[in-house]
């Protein structure tokens, strides 16, 4: 998958900025997801977000107590009404927005905030937001299986986790989304994964699952036979009621005789 450019970079001066930056330009460029429903917004003269390879920081607009922590995210979620969610990777940000709102209305302001936040040199998230977010069970880090390995497992495990990081990770990245490893189940041969940003909603996020990463770890990993997606308890709520939305569809366009 490849990203596509949306637009020229946009060139903006900020408010105030240390010294080093005072005098050049801060660079955003825009660029499209196949979510028709996220953007990346990535930083072209190489400002940071977190440090270099960190992971990427799910944020919805629900999360209180990691907005508090955040205040990029206190400031989009604010001034940017329709936004639902954002990735905060090291040198990007991705906002997932609702379906009902145009880009239009949210687009120059997250171009203006995340200049601003790139300009300051600071840190996209306090030093306490990491500990908040293991402390209580808020965002996007519920649902995680546990699983007793061997040493032999571990390093099956292990091999998993290293495809997903130097093969996987950069291409779904480029996509304005990321991807985390959550284990692997010896007794099933199955690969749990959790898929961020923009590919989270994205249609073809199972065709992503199946026939891109499984079919990649599968090739190199025989002991993996299945990859699926953790889901939050939410969204496996959300999930069940569109299905049921679905079939209570499907029962209506069905002849009286044909319905169950």
């Amino acid at each position: 998958m490849f990203a596509r450019v949306l637009r020229s970079s946009i060139a903006m001066r900020s408010g105030p900025r240390p010294s080093y930056l005072a005098q050049r330009w801060i660079n955003v460029k825009t660029l499209t997801t196949p979510n028709e429903n996220a953007l990346k917004f990535i930083s072209t003269d190489g400002e940071l977000l977190q440090d270099r390879g960190a992971d990427s920081i799910e944020i919805k607009n629900t999360d209180e107590a990691l907005v508090e922590h955040s205040k990029l995210a206190q400031q989009v979620f604010l001034q940017c009404p329709g936004v639902e969610s954002l990735m905060i990777g090291d040198d990007f940000l991705t906002v997932n927005k609702d379906s009902l709102v145009h880009w239009n209305q949210i687009s120059p302001k997250v171009v203006e905030l995340l200049t601003q936040a790139l300009a300051s040199g600071e840190s996209a998230v306090s030093e306490q937001f990491h500990t908040v977010r293991k402390s209580v069970q808020v965002g996007y880090d519920v649902s995680v299986p546990k699983f007793e390995l061997t040493e032999e497992e571990q390093e099956i495990s292990d091999m998993v986790d290293e495809l997903i990081q130097t093969r996987i990770r950069p291409a779904i990245q480029d996509d304005g989304g990321d991807i985390v490893y959550r284990g692997f189940d010896p007794k099933t041969g199955t690969v749990y994964l959790k898929l961020q940003g923009a590919c989270k909603s994205c249609s073809s996020s199972e065709d992503t699952l199946k026939h891109g990463i499984e079919s990649m770890l599968k090739h190199y990993v025989e002991e993996v036979e299945h990859v699926e997606q953790v889901l939050d308890p939410e969204e496996e709520v959300a999930l069940k009621e569109f299905d049921k939305f679905e079939q209570k569809l499907q029962s209506k366009s069905l002849p009286e005789s044909m319905q169950l």
